[in-house]
C-alpha cells in the first residue's frame, strides 16, 4: 500500500535524522540544531499519521501539507548542518535528497486530494 512506503520513509527519514542528531556538538549551537531537527524530523512523519486518520480529502490535504512543511523545515536544518561542519555524518547530502524527494510526494499527494475533493 502506498501510504504504508511512504510511512515507511518519512520514519525512516526521522531515525536518520535522530543519528544526525546524536553526532553533533554539545555546544549551544549543536543543542539548538539538535532541538529543531528533533522537533521537524519526527513531526513530518506523526502529521502524515494523522493525515491518514482524516475526516475528509480536505482536513487530508491540510494534514499532508503540514507534514511537508515539516521535512521542508527539516532539509534547512541538514542543509545548515552540512554547510556549518558541525556534524561528522556523511548522510547529510542523501537526507537533503531524501527530505526533499518526500516534500515533493506530500505536496504531490495534497494536490491530488484536493482535486478530488474539488470532483465530489
Amino acid at each position: 500500500m502506498l501510504g504504508d512506503d511512504l510511512a515507511d520513509r518519512l520514519l525512516a527519514f526521522a531515525v536518520r535524522a535522530l543519528q544526525v542528531v546524536s553526532t553533533l556538538p554539545s555546544s549551544t549551537t549543536g543543542k539548538h540544531l539538535a532541538r529543531q531537527l528533533t522537533s521537524s524530523a519526527t513531526s513530518g512523519g506523526a502529521n502524515y499519521e494523522e493525515a491518514r486518520c482524516a475526516e475528509s480529502r480536505a482536513d487530508f490535504a491540510h494534514k499532508v501539507l503540514v507534514a511537508a512543511k515539516e521535512v521542508g523545515e527539516s532539509v534547512y536544518w541538514v542543509r545548515l548542518i552540512h554547510s556549518s561542519r558541525l556534524s561528522s555524518s556523511t548522510d547529510l547530502l542523501a537526507l537533503v535528497a531524501e527530505g526533499r524527494e518526500l516534500v515533493a510526494i506530500l505536496k504531490a499527494s495534497a494536490r491530488t486530494a484536493r482535486a478530488r475533493a474539488a470532483d465530489s
